[in-house]
């Protein structure tokens, strides 16, 4: 199977690891990414305004190129996923926005909001499925006590996103489980880490992390996972409680399936910037 993909700016810079890993992990697990050609920046945060439409255009062209292709359009970056599949609900579902969009990129066929919006996870859950990754792993993370780090972009606003139930979400958990490790869960594996705040208010993101490490760390986690690179980022780098180890996704995935060799998760900023 393969499907058109969108890695956005930040895994093509800061997060690389994050994309490659994914990339490996796809092709032993059976399916392809292809790299849209010529993609531009999503704007990393959907434009509330009803009349901003500059910002959107970008998202929109990718969408299209995957219709263009007859494929679904993946993403990985938490913070493309909800820009993308939000302006897709917009050209399905808001007619003045679908019309300037339009009109503004001059398509030889207006784009509608025809292309299928999936977050990696998705695919390994819905497309491949957890048993067939649990068949498949190799080197399976026995013992390994593992926090998903779920953030606030995958799961809101839950009637657009509808990824998972966005107070009591378990795929990620399903995943860490078909990995072989523990997943273990805590109350603000779905609170927001201060991400966007961090530059106006680090003092408010520092304490927005602190209660993340401290929650997951109260209830057994010795490790954690997420999805977004921002949120890696400033889980590795904010706040001053003592910090958990935080890992890509994707990274404990490839290892599992013996496509890397076993890595133990950092948290420091260097490597986060890596």
């Amino acid at each position: 199977m393969v499907y058109s993909y969108y890695p956005g700016c930040t895994l093509k810079n800061k997060a690389q690891d994050l994309d490659r890993y994914a990339r490996m992990s796809a092709e032993a697990l059976g399916f392809s990414l292809r790299e849209i050609e010529e993609w531009q920046c999503c704007g990393a945060v959907y434009p509330l305004a009803s009349d901003e439409i500059a910002t959107k255009l970008s998202a929109v062209r990718a969408l299209n190129d995957a219709k263009e292709k007859g494929q679904d359009l993946v993403t990985l970056c938490s913070a493309c996923h909800h820009v993308i599949k939000r302006v897709n609900d917009d050209m399905q579902n808001v007619e003045d926005i679908r019309t300037r969009a339009n009109n503004y990129l001059k398509l030889e066929k207006p784009y509608e909001g025809e292309t299928k919006v999936l977050h990696y996870l998705e695919v390994l859950r819905d497309r491949v499925g957890f048993d067939t990754i649990r068949e498949k792993v190799t080197h399976p993370l026995t013992g390994r006590k593992i926090g998903a780090y779920y953030g606030c972009m995958l799961l809101r606003p839950s009637d657009i996103m509808a990824f998972d139930d966005p107070e009591n979400p378990t795929i990620i958990e399903d995943f860490i489980r078909a990995l072989g490790a523990e997943p273990v869960v805590y109350p603000y594996r779905n609170e927001c880490c201060g991400g966007y705040v961090s530059l106006k208010d680090k003092s408010l993101a520092g304490t927005m992390v602190d209660r993340v490490m401290e929650s997951a760390a109260d209830h057994g986690a010795e490790e954690m996972i997420t999805a977004c690179p921002l949120c890696l980022y400033n889980l590795r780098t904010g706040g001053s409680a003592k910090k958990l180890p935080v890992t890509y996704l994707t990274e404990l995935l490839a290892e599992a399936l013996g496509l890397i060799p076993e890595k133990k998760a950092e948290g420091g900023a260097e490597d986060a910037e890596g």
